[in-house]
């Protein structure tokens, strides 16, 4: 007998992470996205690469305004209703838009016009918030990077960075003309460009002195000015009244323990680096006397770290790898990068909501934004968000209880994600990130990511299985995870092991119990990397005890998309595995694909033919099988993301009707029935764009259904894993 929920159910059980228990404490929560690419002026080509950076905010809070470099203009949001942004339109700048800020109704844009790294310049651009059109702009007589507006909206400060070309050299400075800093005098939000003074930084850093390369300018409520040259690892602290440098001091070195130093496909954190040089990125006033800053490094550096100094350079906290630490444990740590800065704390922002100050740091190869509680000794760190791809820039909206971030990272010419901005909201209620998150295991995380295959425990309800792919393949495992915790937690990872060493050339896509404590895994395969199509079998303690390689019959069609799943059907001598291929090979015909059978006791092959979906742009495939009951349930999705993205469903297919045939011959085609459909689920989860990854589906023992995505390891991806229970409209 079928059993239907009502939609108004699912949504309930999705969001349950998020229901107000009574007196529940503040939190913020994605309650929107908005792509850029919406933004696009009607001139220009639908896939014109796009980004957001630095991004502010109208002084009544309703208009969002961020830097857009590759269109070579400022983008305009409407967020009177914040859970619902309006694309409001760009601006051409006639140069490339390096930073803005607002003062009443004017943006003060920092705009880049070199000619090349040898003849830098650039300009200051005055525009009138409520027509959208210039008044007026300044020479500023080199290349701007950031821009900062005084508390009391009488001055700008300007970093001229003229940057360093990263090709001369291998990017060591000093390579001139030098950079400083501007100060310009506002009223009314316009600027004098005749009370332009430059302010001189030379001679004063230890690295390459004759060479400042400022980065990056904050202004706090006496008028002075926070400066970081990042390059020459140096903060100055400037009189923004006088132009006068009244402190500076080099920003130092921290010593790394108990990170992951190198890029090798597997998730170690026992290494250590010493003496690493911070150079900062971005810096903010905690308040008149405490600054902080987010230690991207450049050339030499990159602590993985934040600071918070007092305005004579002593340290009052360093965080060390504690924020990667946290990071990793969401499986948002960036393997590809960990031989070099790790997540790359870049962005920050500060601000007081009601009593309570914050400041926000982010992370731009994780794409997260971290919450800090500001108690004026060490921070507390309250939450991680998710946010897009590279997060550049981001702004608090206290008096609406909102924080905005801006994500840089436009993968259009990939066909992947777009550049967005994510809008948060302070409310009561509980945080709906992470929906999944690992264990500390000896004072380290449990690295984890890219999860591609969900398997239910035979007898314990709420502990499933998974396995994660070839992002990891020195580090193949299969994490136990814990669902009846929340957010639900990774408790333990087996890794898969052959001759007592971690099993290398495994793609694994998918997991299913052996019945004998055990497991079978697929893996994809992929012929060009050496990596085979095959099944493995592994005991209870990771090791492979068994290596099937799939029959030459069916080899001969092969491409690079393999076994997406595998689920076990049957006992004893009659238990038979069945696999989803995820894409047509070149036998099949267009718009069928294989599911795949094997006997392990008779050694048997067999296959039927399975019909997708049709799609328009992208493709379609297969990426997960799994068994319960009377059918198998198979996820078909499209490879699409945000509001492309059109098939994420579950269908099931009665076991009485997978009657595999002879590989090589004629198959029969199988019968299919939906049973969910995935994107309202994906679109609700955590307010964001669909994901593309959504591969696994599981049955734990009690019956309840959960789905997860794959995360790609942060690779090219927003690093978001969304784990959830699911109601399928359907069941028996």
């Amino acid at each position: 007998m079928a059993i239907t929920f009502p939609r108004a159910a699912l949504t309930a059980a999705l969001l349950a992470s998020v229901a107000v228990p009574a007196h529940a404490e503040q939190v913020f929560n994605r309650i929107a996205s908005f792509p850029v690419a919406t933004n696009l002026p009607a001139d220009k080509d639908a896939a014109s690469v796009t980004s957001a950076e630095i991004i502010t905010a109208s002084e009544d809070g309703m208009t969002l305004v961020y830097s857009d470099s590759p269109l070579g203009g400022i983008g305009f949001v409407d967020i009177t209703d914040p859970k619902s942004p309006k694309a409001a339109g760009a601006l051409m700048m006639d140069g490339e838009p390096t930073s803005v800020g607002i003062a009443g109704g004017k943006v003060i844009v920092g705009v880049n016009t070199s000619e090349s790294y040898t003849k830098p310049s650039g300009k200051l651009v005055v525009v009138d918030l409520a027509s959208k059109s210039v008044e007026m702009s300044c020479d500023l007589g080199g290349q701007p990077d950031s821009v900062a507006i005084s508390p009391d909206k009488t001055f700008a400060a300007i970093a001229i960075e003229n940057e360093r070309d990263e090709d001369l050299n291998d990017g060591q400075i000093p390579q001139m003309p030098a950079g400083d800093v501007v100060i310009v005098s506002l009223k009314d939000g316009a600027a004098d460009c005749a009370s332009i003074r430059h302010v001189d930084v030379t001679g004063l850093a230890e690295i390459a002195p004759e060479d400042p390369e400022p980065e990056f300018v904050s202004i706090n409520a006496l008028g002075e000015i926070a400066l970081t040259m990042q390059e020459n690892n140096h903060i100055v602290i400037i009189d923004g009244k006088t132009g006068a440098v009244t402190a500076h001091f080099s920003a130092g070195t921290v010593d790394l323990a108990g990170i992951d130093t190198k890029s090798d496909g597997a998730l170690k954190f026992t290494g250590k680096k010493d003496g690493v040089k911070r150079e900062p990125d971005a810096v903010k006033w905690l308040d008149d006397n405490r600054l902080v800053t987010a230690n991207e490094g450049d050339y030499e550096g990159g602590s993985r770290s934040f600071t918070i100094f007092d305005k004579t350079g002593k340290v009052e906290y360093e965080s060390g790898a504690s924020l990667e630490l946290e990071i990793a444990r969401l499986g948002h740590f960036p393997d590809k990068r960990a031989k070099s800065k790790g997540v790359e704390l870049e962005g920050l922002e500060a601000a007081t909501f009601g009593d309570q100050k914050y400041f926000f740091v982010l992370a731009e190869r994780a794409s997260v934004a971290a919450v800090y509680k500001d108690t004026g000794a060490e921070p507390e760190l309250l939450q991680i968000l998710p946010s897009g791809i590279s997060p550049e820039g981001g702004v608090a909206i206290p008096e609406r209880n909102l924080f905005v971030s801006a994500n840089e990272a436009d993968l259009v010419e990939d066909g992947a994600a777009r550049s967005h901005v994510m809008i948060y909201e302070l409310a009561e209620g509980e945080a709906a990130y992470p929906m999944i998150r690992s264990d500390m295991v000896d004072g380290a995380p449990l690295g984890w990511g890219a999860l591609s295959g969900l398997v239910g425990d035979a007898d314990k309800p709420g502990i499933l299985y998974a396995v994660s792919d070839s992002v990891y393949s020195m580090q193949p495992s299969i994490f136990t995870i814990d669902a009846s915790s929340k957010p639900a937690k990774i408790t333990a990872a087996l890794p898969v092991t052959r001759g007592g060493q971690p099993a290398q050339k495994l793609d694994i896509e998918g997991v299913t119990l052996d019945g004998k404590g055990g497991f079978w895994l697929a893996s994809e395969g992929n012929s060009d990397k050496l990596v085979p199509h095959a099944l493995y079998h592994v005991n209870d303690k990771g090791e492979i005890k068994d290596e099937i390689a799939l029959p030459a019959d069916l080899l001969k069609g092969e491409v690079r998309f393999g076994f997406e799943g595998v689920t076990m059907v049957g006992e004893g001598d009659d238990a038979t595995l069945w696999m989803a291929v995820q894409r047509e090979w070149k036998d099949d015909e267009k718009g069928f694909v294989k599911l795949v059978s094997y006997n392990p006791k008779s050694k048997e092959w067999g296959a039927v033919r399975y019909p997708l979906d049709k799609v328009d742009g992208g493709w379609i495939g297969l990426s997960e099988i799994t068994a319960h009951g009377e059918y198998v349930y198979i996820i078909e999705r499209d490879n699409q993301i945000g509001d492309n993205a059109k098939i994420k469903k579950l269908y099931r297919v009665a076991i009485a009707d997978l009657k595999g045939a002879e590989i090589g011959g004629e198959l029969p085609v199988v019968a299919k029935e939906e049973v969910h459909d995935f994107l309202p689920d994906l679109k609700t989860a955590t307010n964001g764009y669909v994901v593309d990854k959504l591969e696994g589906f599981a049955f734990d023992a009690g019956g309840q259904a959960f789905a997860v995505t794959d995360n790609d390891g942060v690779d090219d991806s927003s690093g978001e894993t969304l784990f959830f229970p699911v109601r399928i409209e359907a069941i028996n």
